[in-house]
């Protein structure tokens, strides 16, 4: 019966760099090329290859949304186009929207509604994350994070949001008080604020109302013509307005801007 072959493996001399097989558990061997002699525990074996490690995967970026129907918070990830409510489940939409011709409907989504200037929306009771109004709008709306309004939207009815933008360039008049959460002003507004959050007044803005949030930041070369109360409890709630003919309201705002060109006027 043949002997069993010994287990060799494969060393490399130190000195010259010969590889040779010696028996697996040798302690010590002489090179056959160069006949140095060296001790195999001083010779670094080769480590075998670490399995590959399978990449992470990237953290999915979320959101925090509120269900429409019972209310219940939601975390979604920004990518999604829509959802379920894990307490009532009722569909959730998180789409974006835009309008460039007339439109009779109601909006429920997270997404962002955009009313190009050739949009028409009417008769509407929306509620969206986020509202551009170039064109024309009829009815009510809530924008939960912003409201963005430009010169060439003709809106009749009821905002909320919790964010006015009037980007520079662009200019806003508003009869009534508008109690929102906060804004950040560009352009021209025309109109008293109450707002629970911060009003931001940048250095294009120019704003004919008065103010009344619980914190303001102005930039400079804003310009603000009206009285300010900053750092009060704001009342979330509008308080009740007298019935007044829309003519003399304007005729107010009006004087109100006539009064601030005639300021500039002698300053000049």
């Amino acid at each position: 019966m043949a002997a069993a072959k010994p287990k060799t493996t494969t060393v490399t001399c130190p000195k010259c760099g010969h590889s040779q097989r010696e028996p697996v558990g040798a302690y010590s061997t002489i090179c056959k090329a160069c006949r140095a002699h060296f001790r195999l525990d001083e010779i670094k074996q080769p480590t075998k290859e670490a399995a590959p490690v399978a990449p992470k995967k990237a953290a999915v970026e979320k959101r925090k949304i509120t269900c429409f129907q019972c209310g219940t918070d939601l975390e979604v990830p920004v990518a999604a186009e829509s959802t379920m409510c894990k307490r009532c489940s009722s569909h959730v939409d998180l789409r974006d929207y835009e309008i460039t011709q007339t439109v009779s409907k109601n909006f429920r989504t997270y997404g962002r509604l955009v009313i190009a200037e050739k949009g028409y929306v009417l008769n509407t009771d929306s509620r969206v994350g986020e509202a551009i109004i170039k064109g024309r709008f009829i009815g009510k709306i809530v924008a939960d994070r912003l409201l963005e309004i430009h010169s060439t939207a003709h809106i009749k009815g009821t905002f909320d949001t919790g964010r006015l933008v009037i980007p520079a360039g662009n200019r806003f008049r508003w009869p009534d008080t508008l109690h929102i959460g906060g804004a950040d002003v560009a352009g021209e507004l025309v109109a008293n604020i109450v707002a629970k959050g911060t009003i931001v007044i940048r250095a294009s803005a120019r704003l004919f109302g008065d103010i009344e949030a619980a914190n303001l930041v102005v930039e400079s070369g804003a310009v603000i013509v009206g009285k300010s109360r900053i750092g009060k409890q704001v009342s979330a709630e509008p308080e009740p307005r007298r019935a007044e003919p829309r003519s003399r309201r304007r005729e107010e705002a009006d004087k109100t801007k006539d009064a601030f060109q005639r300021v500039l006027d002698t300053l000049e």
